[in-house]
């Protein structure tokens, strides 16, 4: 069995151990002492998860915000490049300034970083202060010059009084613990721990940021088996993004709570699948899921985001992630597609840097009456499946009615409608 750190896969970037710029029990006094004297600058609600990010290394090989050069060459190339190797990097990072803190801002200076309540949560060490050229940085994320789209609002209207960016070499005070799912919420230093003790060879992560129906879950159970029908000593980790989403996305508290129950009834891929595959190793799904949260924001960036997905993974010790069909998608206002259906799996073929950790492919899944349960729908050329929109889902939940169980577990349905029904 491993149990050895140096086992698992390393962090992005060709580090050897996660970055840390967490500030260390023992110093937290002398730091927010020394913080409280110096200018500050906020950080809005959507950022404040970018700078814990930066501080426990989710966001290696960076070390703060990016200068101008760094942020530039992304957007440019979609690399960064560490001791002259390049490594795929697709979403610039910096922070986000009005232009009247700029004025005031210069390289050398060291500032105070705060939350929305005005309590300090890092220093900077100011490298850069540049102006952000916005309409630029949506045509290269976002991979469109439009800008009637969630990722364009973030941005125009969410950042709208945002003229400038910054960077620079980042300290930051540990993470308060959310009470309701703090537990789940760990650093990558945490990760790898947690999984070089399960033994496991490979590590696939599945990324969402809504309630799990089955069609999301098969996703799952289809690239563990994959991965165990390879050989490989494998296991799953539903790892939902719970960082700063839409207003129309389900909120992270709820969520947490059906994944829970998922994973505590044990429901995890029940019914859906390889009955073969299990029976013979003695075991069920069940046992090789784990679940932990990413305190992460959306960026809404499709492919683009797809990779930094990939990216965050590899950091907390992951060696593979699921990309399924429309990966971090949201369409334009007028419901039209931004990207193709597969765009966020074929961009891994085509990445301008080095990348360890590997997709694993998924199309989508549906229900079929002839199987009795969820299966690819390519391979069903000829049957219609069991098709519910997200529409009508959403329609039925706040009726305070069940989902049809074809289309999701009855634990999620229970929770989401008692939410929703309000």
């Amino acid at each position: 069995m491993r149990t050895h750190m140096a086992d698992l896969i390393p962090p992005h970037g060709g580090l050897t151990e996660p970055v840390c710029c967490t500030v260390s029990a023992d110093d937290i006094d002398s730091f927010r002492s020394e913080a409280a004297k110096l200018p500050q600058v906020p950080v809005s609600a959507a950022d404040l998860s970018t700078v814990y990010r930066l501080g426990d290394g989710t966001l290696s090989p960076l070390t703060g915000p990016m200068d101008s050069a760094t942020y530039n060459r992304v957007l440019d190339e979609s690399v960064i490049e560490v001791n002259g190797t390049k490594y795929a990097w697709t979403i610039p990072i910096s922070l986000p300034v009005t232009s009247e803190l700029a004025a005031s801002l210069s390289a050398g200076q060291k500032v105070a970083l705060t939350n929305p309540d005005g309590e300090i949560v890092a220093t900077l060490d100011v490298t850069d202060v540049f102006e952000w050229d916005k309409p630029r940085y949506i045509k290269s994320v976002y991979l469109t010059e439009r800008t009637d789209h969630p990722g364009a609002d973030m941005v125009l209207k969410g950042d709208a009084d945002k003229t400038h960016l910054i960077g620079g070499e980042i300290r930051v005070l540990p993470q308060p613990k959310n009470a309701a799912f703090g537990q789940y919420v760990l650093s990558p230093r945490e990760v790898r721990k947690k999984l070089a003790e399960t033994g496991w060879d490979s590590v696939v992560a599945f990324q969402t940021r809504n309630p799990l129906h089955r069609a999301h879950e098969y996703a799952l159970v289809y690239a563990l088996e994959k991965l165990l029908k390879d050989g490989k000593n494998a296991g799953a980790c539903l790892n939902p993004l719970i960082g700063e989403t839409k207003s129309d996305d389900v909120n992270a508290e709820i969520r947490m709570q059906t994944y829970e129950k998922l994973i505590s009834d044990r429901a995890m891929g029940d019914g859906d699948s390889d009955p073969e595959l299990w029976s013979s190793r003695g075991e069920s799904v069940p046992d090789r899921v784990i679940l932990l949260g990413l305190d992460i924001k959306m960026f809404y960036g499709g492919p683009k985001e797809a990779v930094m997905h990939a990216i965050y993974r590899q950091n907390l010790g992951f060696t593979n992630i699921v990309i399924g069909r429309k990966h971090a998608d949201a369409p334009y206002q007028d419901g039209t597609a931004i990207w193709g259906d597969f765009d966020a799996q074929e961009i891994f073929n085509n990445l301008n840097g080095a990348l360890e950790i590997k997709p694993v492919n998924v199309g989508f899944a549906a229900y079929y009456e002839s199987l009795g349960r969820v299966d690819l729908m390519e391979n069903h050329s000829e049957e219609k499946p069991v098709f519910i929109s997200g529409k009508q889902v959403r329609a039925t939940l706040q009726a305070g009615e069940m989902v049809d169980p074809r289309i999701m577990r009855e634990s999620t349905s229970k929770i989401l409608a008692a939410a929703m029904h309000q």
